[in-house]
């Protein structure tokens, strides 16, 4: 099983046990997310790990290569010198340093291959970490939403319709009560409170507009032509008299006219 095969299965193993036992949805995605960081910086150790190997076998192949050309260089030297036995055991040491470095050669090809699919399952790994985040997101505000609208439907669902209106209207009535209870006593307070010459002489001034507007309706009358010409200033000096004198007044117009 690989690295990354043990690392799926592990994190498959928390989340289920994290899903199965979740109360808070929030919590478990960030203990999700927690739990896959903790994982990818195991994971690029290994990768890391890894790499430091490939690195290490190139380094050991490179070596033997550079052994075997040395050992030419001593193979042509004692040819030079005459030595062609020196020069037969260069050769043959140069030939295992070119054997060892090819086997090298072939285990960090192989092992390069392996790196580099390590490397972009640790790309995956990491993409896939920043897209949790995103959903983490988004799930954490649906969430958040699918609660918020849980709890309102249960108040909803808690208070009675009726008895919340009935108590509203039982408010209202009794604010109602209370208004009229307040205008009576104002009216009591005016009608039999302070000084009783200051509200005769306002029974007196409401006579008087009274009068007033009398007058004014047989100037517009006279206005109209339903009276006979006359001055209306001399009517209005009868402004003063009482109510039964104005309508008098006007009922002796108006047999005038219709005498003539």
């Amino acid at each position: 099983m690989g690295i990354f095969d043990r690392l799926t299965t592990l994190l498959r193993s928390n989340i289920n046990d994290l899903i199965s036992r979740a109360e808070d949805p929030e919590k478990m995605l960030n203990q999700i997310l927690v739990d896959m960081r903790s994982q990818l910086a195991k994971a690029k150790q290994q990768v890391a790990t890894a790499i430091a190997d490939e690195k290490r076998l190139r380094d050991q192949a490179d070596g033997e290569y550079k052994q075997a050309a040395d050992w030419e260089q001593k193979a042509m030297l004692a040819i030079r010198e005459g030595r062609d036995d020196l020069a037969k055991q260069a050769l043959l040491r140069q030939s295992e340093h070119v054997s060892h470095g090819q086997q090298l050669e072939q285990t960090w090809e192989t092992h390069r291959m392996e790196t580099e699919k390590l490397k972009n399952s640790l790309r995956d790994l990491n993409d896939k970490i920043e897209e949790a985040k995103r959903k983490k997101n988004l799930l954490v505000a649906r969430q958040r939403r699918a609660q918020a609208q849980k709890r309102i439907a249960e108040t909803m669902s808690s208070i009675s319709e009726k008895s919340a209106f009935d108590a509203f209207a039982r408010m209202e009535e009794r604010i109602e009560t209370n208004e009229r209870q307040l205008k009576a006593s104002i009216e009591i307070e005016e009608e039999f409170t302070g000084d009783r010459l200051a509200q005769d002489f306002k029974q007196l001034e409401r006579g008087a507009i009274a009068g007033g507007v009398d007058v004014q309706l047989l100037a517009l009358k006279q206005k109209m032509g339903m009276l006979p010409a006359g001055s209306p200033e001399k009517k209005a000096l009868g402004a003063g008299s009482n109510e039964e004198e104005v309508h008098a007044e006007i009922e002796d117009a108006t047999s005038e006219k219709k005498s003539s």
